[in-house]
């Protein structure tokens, strides 16, 4: 069933170095599920961006230099997520 493996290995890898940033302290800039609270004019959201990680957990969350549609499109997704996230409490 493992096959290639890649379904295991590749998540695994990515916590594995979000762990040793986090225990080492390091501040490294990795992919991460984050609180947004303004950045990209986005507030109240969980979403994936680039985060700096170290011991106090997330201790930055830079801003890529993105252009308008760039920046449209993030918002597009943040509004998508926050819908579908209203849907799955309204159902409850």
């Amino acid at each position: 069933m493992l096959k290639s493996g890649s379904a295991y290995y590749a998540p695994a890898a990515s916590i594995v170095r979000m762990v040793e940033a986090i225990l080492d302290d390091t501040g490294e800039i990795l992919p991460s599920c984050v609180y947004l609270d303004g950045q990209y004019g986005i507030k109240d959201v969980y979403m994936s961006v680039p985060a700096s990680l170290g011991r106090a957990g997330v201790i930055d969350i830079p801003q890529l230099d993105l252009d308008d549609a760039e920046i449209q499109a993030v918002r597009e997704s943040a509004k998508t997520i926050i819908e579908s996230v209203d849907s799955l409490l309204e159902r409850s």
